[in-house]
């Protein structure tokens, strides 16, 4: 006894393909072959959905992590608090993820994926655009959607009352009678074809327009004191990102000095005293041909120059500060940004460096108080962020800044290490502690240091306190990016289609009607392409329509 299974089961053939005895082989895809394979693969639908939800995830990490494009000093800041994790992060690029290896690949796949996917589509969408509606069925009965009605009619009125209201539907209609009977064949909602196709186009629009438009766009953040002046060019720029098309002569130069900054804070006794309210930068903005106008540039509303959005990122204090040598000559003046901390009291830290004038390079690094407050510590603190007891404390270093070999350094910090402490808790001396226009001595007889008092001679001190003491700056951030109407026009596009898409049912009704010895015999049937729960309802009132024609 054999056994074969094909021997044991006479049912099944020799080659079947568990056959002991079988030499099927399956032939072999061959180079050409996966790759048409890889092709539909990544053309597929399913594959452009799962690169969208991919694209949409590997953008998280950009709103987790600060970018540089956006917030260079946030990233300067997050690799002073996380100086092991950075290299790693920023290994994987986490700090340039729209512009990142990773990121890049997904968009590219995505675009093609897109493209790949609707050129097919909208080819067969056009043919089918042009084709006749389908021959009616034999037997309509067969159809889960069918209605039958006699009624006493002659059968060449009861088809054309039927094509009539058809075409008032908005059906798509053809007619096609045949021997003994006649019939009339319907079809609608290719419009919900056409909005799909709008959705992965539009969708393909964004992806050029975003990838396009980043080459030609730029971004650049720069800090204005109170009372100076901005120019739109790139050696104005504390940072600047611009993409590889945009030449240096492509940023039109204006100008925008900085009036005053508007700050309103909530008072004592109420909830979230301290905290900002309302403020706003009132700028002047001097065109190339010397024409001026007066604005202001707020959170959220941002100021439109040139084609350049101007946003509004923060805010601090500015201190004024002079430092003079031994005999009494300025070698260094000029208001610094203080950066404000986390809190809403805006204590704020600063530095200032002067290189040249003095006998040994001096570094300061600063700490300022709007309403300065002692703790039971002994430490300071800011009680408040308006200017009600402002206070400026000083840790002095004298040594080598580090500056002199070329090596770029942070104006917003500075590093000891190397240097001497004149003045600071690990000197024989305290901090240098000055209010606005106070002035203290350098020790070692080095010169000394002044806190400007920058309120304005007019103003009546006895009203306003020092609330006018120390200058503001703002941080403001240039964006220029001309695809940025495109982008909205095919996001609008992407809403509509996907509505469309969703809502146009794609439908086909019949009615046949058959002569019959005391009138007609009438079918109704209806079929949808998809889910279509109002399918059974559309033949009813199809049904009832016509037969209401036909008697009334």
């Amino acid at each position: 006894m054999s056994n074969s299974r094909s021997e044991s089961d006479p049912q099944r053939p020799s080659d079947h393909f568990d056959s002991v005895e079988s030499d099927v082989r399956q032939p072999k895809l061959g180079f050409v072959g996966w790759l048409r394979w890889a092709w539909r693969q990544l053309t597929s639908m399913r594959t452009a959905i799962v690169l969208l939800l991919l694209l949409a995830v590997a953008a998280i990490p950009g709103s987790i992590f600060p970018q540089r494009t956006a917030d260079p000093n946030g990233v300067t800041q997050w690799e002073t608090e996380n100086p092991d994790a950075y290299p790693i992060a920023d290994w994987f690029q986490l700090f340039d993820v729209y512009s990142s290896v990773w990121f890049s690949a997904i968009y590219i796949l995505l675009f093609v994926s897109l493209v790949g996917c609707i050129l097919p589509r909208t080819k067969h969408h056009l043919k089918a655009l042009k084709a006749r509606p389908p021959r009616t069925p034999a037997r309509l009965s067969r159809l889960a959607d069918f209605r039958e009605e006699r009624l006493e009619a002659d059968p060449e009125e009861a088809i054309a009352r039927a094509e009539k209201r058809l075409k008032r539907q908005g059906y798509r209609i053809e007619r096609y009678d045949a021997r003994g009977s006649l019939s009339v064949s319907a079809e609608r909602g290719y419009l919900r074809e056409t909005g799909n196709l709008v959705f992965h186009a539009a969708l393909v629009g964004i992806l050029v327009c975003v990838g396009l438009g980043g080459q030609f766009a730029y971004t650049g953040q720069s800090v204005i004191i109170e009372g100076s002046t901005f120019v739109n060019s790139l050696i104005n720029y504390s940072s600047m990102n611009k993409g590889r098309l945009v030449a240096d002569e492509a940023l039109e130069p204006y100008a925008v000095t900085l009036d005053s900054f508007d700050v309103s804070y909530v008072p004592f006794g109420q909830n979230g005293a301290g905290q900002a309210g309302d403020f706003q930068a009132n700028v002047t903005v001097r065109q190339p041909d010397g024409s001026a106008t007066e604005d202001t540039v707020r959170v959220n509303h941002p100021l439109d120059v040139f084609h350049d959005s101007i946003y509004l990122l923060g805010n601090g204090y500015a201190p004024t500060i002079t430092v003079r040598d031994a005999d009494g000559e300025i070698v260094f003046s000029d208001s610094v940004p203080f950066l404000p901390g986390a809190d809403n009291t805006m204590t704020s830290t600063g530095v200032v460096k002067v290189p040249d004038g003095l006998e040994e390079q001096l570094g300061l690094i600063g700490f300022f108080y709007p309403t300065q407050v002692e703790l039971e510590t002994g430490a300071f603190t800011s009680g408040f962020a308006d200017l009600y007891n402002p206070v400026l404390t000083f840790r002095a270093y004298v040594g080598d800044l580090g500056i002199d070999d070329g090596t770029p350094r942070s104006v917003y910090t500075l590093d000891p290490s190397g240097m001497e402490e004149i003045a600071g808790p690990d000197s024989e001396l305290t901090s240098l502690e000055l209010a606005p226009g106070e002035t203290v001595d350098l020790p070692g007889d080095r010169g000394s240091i002044t806190f400007e008092d920058e309120t304005p001679e007019e103003a009546d001190v006895s009203e306003i306190g020092a609330t006018e003491s120390v200058k503001r700056f703002v941080s403001l951030q240039v964006h220029h990016d001309a695809s940025k109407i495109w982008v909205l026009g095919f996001a609008i596009l992407v809403v509509a289609g996907l509505i469309t898409g969703l809502l146009v049912p794609r439908r086909r009704l019949w009615v046949k009607v058959t002569p019959t010895d005391d009138g007609v015999r009438i079918e109704y049937a209806g079929l949808a392409r998809g889910e279509d729960p109002a399918i059974r309802r559309a033949v009813d009132d199809l049904a009832d329509g016509h037969k209401s024609d036909l008697t009334s």
